[in-house]
């Protein structure tokens, strides 16, 4: 993974903890990371946190001077994959709509590469019709699915709808970066 350029988005949900893991593996493995925040995610996991592990600043903010080409065009040309995660029933349902109102929304929509997503939420959200055709849609339009798994779950119930394991995503992220000789 030596040199390659990943984004980890964080949409809103206590699954984000899961995040820094995630991204202190990639960062081990020498993969280049930048991590992208919404303002949910940034209620569980602070901006500071990805910052330490990345040793870039995370990015949250759709209008901000640092790029002047704006930072969802900057950040989305310079990786060859974005993953998700956790991603919230809100930002499947903006990625399938194709809306963008906050800067992870629209660097997906900017983005060319691979992108992975590892749902999260309460297991009735993900049994929810609206969220199943939401999948469907991102399925359609070529997003790969990691996850979710079924077990404990912060509402303390069981059930489906745990984001996969940051270790499940490490290998999902490097499966697809590999290429036809590494």
């Amino acid at each position: 993974m030596q040199g390659r350029e990943i984004i980890i988005g964080v949409s809103g949900g206590i699954a984000a903890f899961k995040s820094a893991a995630l991204v202190s593996q990639l960062v081990q493995a020498g993969a280049g990371v930048t991590v992208v925040t919404t303002a949910a995610a940034q209620r569980f996991v602070g901006d500071a946190t990805f910052a330490a592990l990345t040793g870039r600043p995370a990015a949250s903010q759709l209008f901000d001077p640092a790029y002047p080409l704006g930072a969802h065009i900057t950040i989305a040309r310079r990786a060859e994959l974005l993953c998700i995660a956790p991603a919230s029933a809100d930002m499947m349902a903006k990625m399938a709509l194709g809306l963008a109102d906050d800067l992870l929304s629209t660097l997906y929509l900017a983005f060319t590469g691979t992108v992975l997503v590892a749902p999260a939420m309460n297991r009735e959200m993900w049994s929810k019709p609206a969220v199943q055709r939401n999948v469907q849609q991102l399925e359609e339009d070529g997003v790969h699915f990691i996850g979710p798994d079924s077990g404990w779950l912060s509402c303390r119930e069981a059930g489906s709808g745990r984001m996969a394991s940051p270790e499940d995503l490490f290998q999902a992220i490097a499966e697809r970066l590999k290429t036809p000789d590494s």
